[in-house]
């Protein structure tokens, strides 16, 4: 019998165990793969974004920060601290877990919840034969807990609970497969980026450190390259639709791609994709001539999934406007950032600072079951400005901290 389940251990399934397990409850943390982090870790989503200098329910992105310098995986860059390492991300949140009291069940998802009285009564896990010795198989293990979070991001508790949901086939953002390149000469080509993008807002390096973009919406400082890139058939004219390249803390000579961005379906197409985009860099920007891929993600960048009804949907107007609530989880000023795999069909809508209430995290359907991450009560619009990391750490420590109030 647990105070809380979490199921699944990525951004904010992370944050609610840890502040969970910080204030004392009994906690369990389930994680379908065999580390935590999700999409910062296997997804390489990295670094997080920056949701503002007000934020609240900041606890556990403070605990990561100072876990990862520890390790040599953090930086702060242009004032944004989440440059983390993806690779001592795994290592930091293990640490984290276990000095929180959280006990952590590895390659296990839930199966089947049971219900009574509009409440989860059971969780049947799905475990597998890592954490059963003697085994090949998984195994049926139920277990019981007063509150249930869902930090699956696409709500997969929710689901099986049979909770009603809001997302709509054409509410849709393209996924990207991330990638890593290494073997770069970063001084080379941070000297060269400098002379050739004069365009701080798109252009940055600061020490060993860097960041540049370009997207087919807009005239950047790196179009021109693209563009001939696409007349030679390097690259497809899909490819340069997003292209976003990070340094990497503690990886010298490494860069980070958000990209490429999703253009046709298929694993495959967009594995081919950033083949190609590896090989525009190599040809076309100095420092590259030597890189290789090091790494690619196991798990694609999904920017919206599964939304539930809670017991308050929170709605564009509400972001817009700035509405205040009673019990907050979340201060923002991250904009409106909706991705279109269609030329100028992209959102990026800069507003001031919003809340988000905890009732968004609450289901509207299972009265102990609560959500983290992007799978909470949002519309379309306001969920491209709430779904960031530093946003999905706030709301899972705000759904402990609010758990632990109506238990006490």
């Amino acid at each position: 019998m647990y105070d809380v389940a979490v199921i699944g251990g990525g951004t904010a399934g992370c944050a609610a165990a840890w502040m969970a397990g910080k204030l004392g409850l009994k906690v369990l943390l389930v994680e379908k793969r065999i580390h935590l982090g999700g999409q910062m870790t296997s997804g390489l989503v990295i670094p997080a974004m920056q949701g503002g200098e007000n934020q609240i329910n900041t606890e556990f992105f403070d605990a990561l920060t100072a876990k990862m310098q520890e390790l040599g995986g953090q930086i702060t860059y242009q004032g944004n601290r989440g440059w983390f390492n993806p690779e001592l991300l795994k290592i930091a949140l293990d640490r984290l877990m276990c000095e929180a009291g959280v006990e952590v069940k590895f390659e296990a998802e839930c199966q089947k919840v049971e219900l009574e009285n509009r409440k989860i009564s059971r969780i049947i896990l799905s475990v597998s034969n890592d954490q059963i010795q003697n085994s090949c198989d998984a195994l049926s293990v139920p277990i019981a807990a007063t509150y249930a979070i869902d930090a699956t991001g696409n709500c997969s508790v929710g689901k099986l609970c049979g909770a009603r949901f809001l997302d709509t086939p054409d509410e849709r953002q393209p996924v990207s497969l991330r990638f890593i390149m290494s073997g770069i000469d970063v001084d080379t080509f941070g000297r060269w980026l400098l002379d050739f993008d004069p365009d701080r807002e798109a252009t940055t390096v600061e020490g060993e450190h860097l960041s540049t973009a370009c997207t087919w919406d807009r005239d950047w400082a790196l179009t021109p390259l693209f563009d001939d890139a696409v007349a030679k058939n390097i690259l497809k004219d899909t490819d340069r639709n997003y292209f976003q390249i990070f340094t990497v803390a503690g990886m010298p000579g490494t860069v980070a791609f958000n990209c490429p961005r999703q253009a046709e379906p298929g694993l495959m197409q967009l594995r081919e994709s950033l083949l190609r985009l590896s090989n525009f860099c190599k040809e076309y920007l100095p420092g590259f001539e030597n890189a290789f891929i090091s790494n690619i993600a196991d798990e694609l960048g999904v920017r919206v999934s599964r939304r539930i009804i809670g017991k308050y949907i929170y709605t564009i107007d509400d972001l817009r406007n700035g509405k205040k609530f009673d019990n907050p989880v979340l201060l923002s000023n991250y904009p409106v950032d909706v991705h279109s795999s269609e030329k100028g069909k992209s959102t990026l809508e800069h507003t001031g600072e919003y809340q988000l209430p905890v009732e968004a995290l609450m289901s509207a359907d299972v009265d102990n079951l609560f959500v983290a991450g992007r799978c909470l009560s949002a519309d379309f619009l306001s969920h491209g400005a709430l779904r960031i990391q530093p946003g999905c750490f706030s709301m899972g420590v705000g759904a402990a901290k609010y758990i632990r109030q109506i238990t006490a």
